[in-house]
C-alpha cells in the first residue's frame, strides 16, 4: 500500500511538484483548486482555495487544476468542470481501469503519462514516499497540449478529443474498446 492511500478521505493537501511546472513551462490564468496564495508551485495569476469553492465559480483563460483526491469518485465533477471549460492542464490520478477515466479520457486533446510516479510535497515542504499509482496531465487546447508535448516529462498522446466531446453532450459515453484516433505524439 502506499503512502498516499492510507490517507484518501483524511486529507488532499499534496502539492504538485514544482519540476511539473518547470516541465510544462506556462504561466496559468487561474489554479481553481489552490491550496492558498504563496502555497505550492502553481504559477497562476489567480486562484480559487477551498473556501472558495472553484467548482461554484466562473472559470476564465488557461487552467491548471489538481483537483482533491478524496473519495471514490471526487475527481468527477471537477473534471465535468474542467471539460466543459475546455482550456488547461488537470493532472488526476492515472487510474486507467476506473469508470471516470473511460468517461473523461476520450474528451481530451492529449494526455501526458509521466515518467515513474509523481512524489508530491505535503504542507510542511517534505516529499511523500512513492504513491500507489500514477498520475496522467489532460490536455484541453492547443496551448495546453504543446506545452505538454514539449514537456520532456514523460509520454504524450494526442486525441482528438473533440469526438469524445460530441459523443458525451449526445449523452453516450465511452464504452470499452471504444478509441479515439490516438497517435503517439
Amino acid at each position: 500500500m502506499s503512502e498516499h492511500e492510507p490517507s484518501v478521505g483524511a486529507t488532499d493537501e499534496w502539492y504538485t511538484p514544482k519540476f511539473i511546472f518547470d516541465g510544462i513551462g506556462l504561466m496559468f490564468d487561474l489554479d481553481p483548486c489552490s491550496p492558498g496564495a504563496g502555497i505550492g508551485f502553481v504559477p497562476a495569476r489567480r486562484i480559487y482555495t477551498k473556501v472558495d469553492d472553484g467548482l461554484a465559480q466562473s472559470w476564465r483563460g488557461l487552467v491548471f487544476m489538481n483537483p482533491p483526491f478524496g473519495g471514490r469518485n471526487g475527481q468527477v465533477p471537477w473534471l465535468q468542470k474542467f471539460v466543459d471549460h475546455g482550456n488547461g492542464i488537470a493532472l488526476v490520478a492515472a487510474r486507467t481501469s476506473a469508470g471516470w477515466f473511460h468517461q473523461f479520457a476520450p474528451q481530451m486533446d492529449g494526455m501526458l503519462f509521466p515518467n515513474g510516479k509523481t512524489k508530491f510535497v505535503r504542507p510542511d515542504g517534505s516529499v511523500g514516499g512513492s504513491p500507489g499509482t500514477g498520475v496522467v496531465l489532460f490536455g484541453l487546447g492547443e496551448v495546453a497540449c504543446s506545452a505538454l508535448e514539449n514537456s520532456g516529462l514523460g509520454i504524450f498522446v494526442r486525441i482528438d478529443g473533440r469526438a469524445g466531446r460530441q459523443h458525451h453532450l449526445n449523452g453516450v459515453t465511452a464504452r470499452q474498446g471504444q478509441t479515439a484516433d490516438a497517435r503517439g505524439g
